[in-house]
């Protein structure tokens, strides 16, 4: 139910979850389930109920910029950035960045997700974490006529169909979306075997967020707040951003005992019986966790706030995905409707009655994905991974055991062909620095760097907490991540040349005719690539002497209790909870220790339930 703050302040509650976003939504209904068990969210930003700039597909970015929908986190200047850097924005309100992204759902290879229990998570592997996505996902099959006009074939495809989250194809598939996935495959891309089941490389249609029935997007807070929104244990406080977690330190254990937080201008504080979970999210959730007293001890010290425990991998191994636009203009007779006819307002508003009706602009997607290894792009390729080795392995002498295991790991998946390289097709154009012409119809695609070796950090500046914390991402730092960048530009570039494709466009927009040779790209791709908003590994679960700030099996705890004596959250070996602790839990994209090759949404709702089901005892 949504709640007020006089059912708030200094009540107390079995579980707080902080921030009531992907995961957090998905943990509060899972837990409330049990109507003994009394769960409160804290969402900082508001409600944005039934709202239809969030729930119309196909407005992609709109959000971005719009401070009742977007937070907009500033970062620090790049030294191996070609100009100012553009702003990380996450979605403002219940639901999270669910509400605002571009409804695109993907899954990592099977084994990317096996490599976080390599890292030393036993019992986080692929099977793990796709059973727990099963009961989440509730995918609505097309037509039959749909499927086969698409080329589409589901035998393979192992996703839920009877969760909450409604998953489907968008309304609209246009015949110059298969002209297109028709091109990767003459560019020698096969189709992908299993691309929501473990095997994604190859090129592929995926699935969105989007629900077929009403032509609408579905995100967390409509497959988990409001189905649920009448339990009478289940509490929602929006416009109540977190200050920090309140503790007790007793018995050489630190108890979470609530948190503070901000709400209509005053400060109040709520209890928790059992357990505070953070799901603020990869740039939210170290800095509560500094100014709550964890952290590096310097930092801490910078900001003056008194060192609780201290954690040094908070804030730090911040892995970030990039992506390059590569823009076509689109011919006449070319059957792809694309969103850049909705920056003609008449148009628009044509659009929008038609969305009304289930048809129009308002219901395409984006769908066409293509997942590659380096060497199915690149004739460069084994020479760029030979510099790589090179390179990363001096670094490897002075870098963290932490580090060490991670590059190791991605040096074996340059090795072993892993689908690092990314393409996404967008109708409409999205690159930079040319702008669209009005009445034009553009092509994009994407090239987006999944498995960046640069590492980035996220720390607080300030003990206010209505001060952003820093945020430098290092981009391209290490440069292979550049140079694989530029390979993959080299190949959608060359996109224009091989048939379909070919005859679809009138001309390359961006990056235009004056960027030719490899120096021009990278001042080109470096200047002008962007985020794809899919920062991990602030918090990451990983063993504490390797800077691990959550670890699965709970190897600190000072007394283990037995097993059948346990009733809650705190007793389980498997559930992620911060060091030192015995009932503080982040389920966030902070947790993960090493980025992958997918959209992270899927991931997300995966790790909340997973989170639920360790928590009651269900896994």
């Amino acid at each position: 139910m949504s709640a007020t703050i006089e059912n708030v302040a200094n009540k107390s509650f079995d579980y707080i979850v902080v921030g009531g976003g992907t995961a957090g939504l998905t943990v509060a209904a899972g837990l409330s389930k049990d109507p003994n068990t009394s769960v409160l969210v804290l969402e900082a930003g508001e409600a944005n109920l039934n709202d239809p700039n969030l729930l119309r597909p196909a407005s992609w970015g709109s959000h971005f910029g719009n401070k009742s929908y977007a937070w907009d986190y500033a970062l620090t200047d790049q030294k191996h950035v070609n100009g100012p850097v553009r702003p990380w924005y996450r979605g403002k309100g219940l639901g999270g960045s669910s509400g605002i992204n571009f409804l695109c759902y993907t899954k990592p290879p099977a084994e990317e997700i096996d490599d976080i229990e390599r890292l030393g998570n036993p019992g986080w592997n692929w099977n793990t974490v796709q059973g727990a996505l099963e009961k989440v996902e509730g995918f609505v099959p097309p037509s039959e006529e749909f499927q086969k006009r698409n080329l589409l074939n589901f035998d393979n495809w192992t996703v839920g169909r009877d969760g909450p989250l409604t998953l489907a194809f968008p309304g609209k598939v246009d015949k110059g979306e298969l002209q297109v996935q028709q091109t990767f495959l003459n560019a020698g891309i096969p189709i992908a075997p299993n691309p929501v089941s473990g095997d994604p490389k190859g090129t592929f249609f995926t699935l969105n967020t989007y629900d077929p029935q009403t032509h609408t997007r579905t995100y967390a807070t409509t497959a988990f707040y409001l189905p649920n929104r009448d339990r009478h244990n289940l509490s929602v406080l929006v416009a109540a951003p977190v200050n920090k977690v309140l503790t007790d330190k007793s018995n050489g254990k630190i108890t979470a005992t609530g948190v503070e937080f901000q709400h209509a201008g005053k400060v109040y504080t709520v209890n928790a019986n059992k357990e505070v979970i953070l799901s603020a999210g990869a740039l939210k959730t170290p800095q509560i966790l500094e100014l709550s007293g964890f952290g590096q001890k310097e930092v801490l010290q910078k900001i003056g706030v008194p060192l609780v425990k201290e954690l040094p991998g908070i804030g730090n191994n911040a892995q970030e995905h990039t992506f390059a636009g590569i823009s076509w203009e689109l011919k006449d007779d070319v059957e792809l409707d694309t969103i850049d006819l909705l920056r003609d307002p008449a148009v628009a508003a044509k659009h929008l009655e038609l969305h009304a009706a289930g048809s129009g602009l308002f219901t395409i997607g984006i769908i066409g994905f293509t997942f590659a290894s380096l060497d199915q792009v690149s004739p460069k390729a084994s020479e760029v991974i030979k510099k790589a080795k090179e390179q990363i392995t001096k670094k490897m002498e002075s870098a963290s055991p932490s580090l060490r295991d991670q590059w190791k790991i991605q040096l074996e998946r340059l090795d072993r062909g892993a689908p690092g390289v990314e393409y996404c097709s967008v109708p409409g154009l999205l690159s930079w620095p040319n702008p669209p012409e009005p009445g034009k119809r553009y092509l994009s695609i994407l090239s987006c760097t999944n498995h960046f070796f640069s590492r980035g950090t996220v720390h607080s500046i300030s003990s206010d907490p209505n001060e952003e914390p820093e945020i430098d991402p290092h981009y391209f730092e290490e440069d292979i991540d550049g140079d694989i960048l530029v390979e993959q530009v080299k190949f959608a570039r060359n996109l224009a040349n091989i048939s379909p494709l070919k005859d679809m466009i009138v001309k390359e927009i961006n990056p235009g005719p004056e960027v030719n040779t490899d120096a021009e790209i990278a001042q080109w791709a470096k200047r002008y690539s962007s985020t794809t908003y899919h920062t991990a590994g602030t918090c990451s679960m990983l063993p504490e002497d390797k800077d691990g700030v959550v670890d699965p099996e709970l190897k600190v705890r000072l007394t283990s209790p037995a097993k059948d004596s346990c009733h809650h959250l705190q007793c389980n070996p498997d559930v992620i909870q911060v060091y030192g602790t015995d009932n503080l839990r982040i389920v966030d994209m902070s947790i993960l220790p090493l980025q992958f090759a997918a959209h992270p949404q899927a991931f997300v709702y995966g790790l909340g339930q997973r989170a639920v089901d360790l928590i009651t005892g269900s896994a």
